[in-house]
């Protein structure tokens, strides 16, 4: 049997887990990112839009609206397939990991659209794909997040985890009530513009991206499970605990 051996269940800890603040700042930076860029979006695509030639060419106000609307309904949709990720092959860590990086370019998409390249491709089409990335980032890592929240507690600090969760959803609220202040004020000042807020927006995510990144903790193998007689016929996707070491810090 190997000498190192990944856990298979959180470290008997009675304080709280080492890897929370970094949950709780990739949250924070997470839904400022969203709720910032969505705070502009409708208005971007009524006011601010441009075409090819570098003219104002905007959508009609329920144009508008009407794509917001299907963004949104992406973004809560999609959550199917960051659940059949996490548990049918990745796992919530790496599911939340690899779909963070499409989030990023999604944002970094938007961002990029007033530049002269995103102009001369065409920002409606620099729109559609940076949302389609947003849908498939936010709405793959949603069903993730708050399970693994819960996976960083067992039976000896299990108490903490009212006040865990309390910290979390101030930091989804603090973060969305920040940036939906700041983005529009952004984008209506013309110091600034469309490419700062949405760009602040994407350097948010970043920041999630890294906090995300900095959390993450040595894996070493999984240790041999003695043979059932008669193994499932469709394994279990392996637990955050099976894939994650949560003791020391990369």
């Amino acid at each position: 049997m190997a000498s190192h051996k990944y856990m298979t269940s959180p470290p008997n800890l009675t304080g709280m887990p080492p890897g929370v603040p970094y949950i709780i700042g990739n949250e924070a930076a997470e839904r400022f990112s969203y709720y910032g860029m969505k705070s502009v979006l409708t208005v971007f695509m009524a006011h601010y839009i441009l075409n090819q030639s570098g003219l104002l060419a905007p959508m009609q106000e329920n144009e508008a609206y009407m794509y917001t609307h299907y963004f949104v309904f992406g973004v809560y949709f999609l959550p199917i397939l960051g659940a059949i990720l996490a548990d049918g092959w990745l796992g919530k860590y790496w599911t939340i990991l690899s779909l963070s990086i499409v989030y990023c370019l999604g944002n970094l998409t938007l961002a990029c659209m007033a530049t002269s390249w995103g102009i001369a491709i065409g920002q409606r089409a620099m729109l559609a794909i940076g949302l389609f990335l947003i849908c498939l980032g936010a709405g793959g890592i949603k069903p993730c997040v708050s399970a693994n929240v819960g996976d960083q507690f067992g039976e000896s600090n299990k108490h903490l985890l009212s006040k865990m969760f309390g910290w979390f959803y101030f930091s989804i609220n603090a973060g969305s009530f920040i940036s939906s202040l700041l983005c529009p004020w952004l984008l209506g000042n013309p110091k600034y513009g469309p490419g700062w807020a949405f760009g602040i927006p994407g350097i948010a995510m970043l920041i999630a991206r890294i906090a995300r990144k900095m959390k993450r903790m040595t894996p070493i193998p999984a240790p041999h499970a003695p043979q059932a007689a008669h193994p499932p016929a469709v394994s279990p996707a392996p637990s955050y605990w099976a894939n994650r070491s949560e003791t020391t810090g990369s």
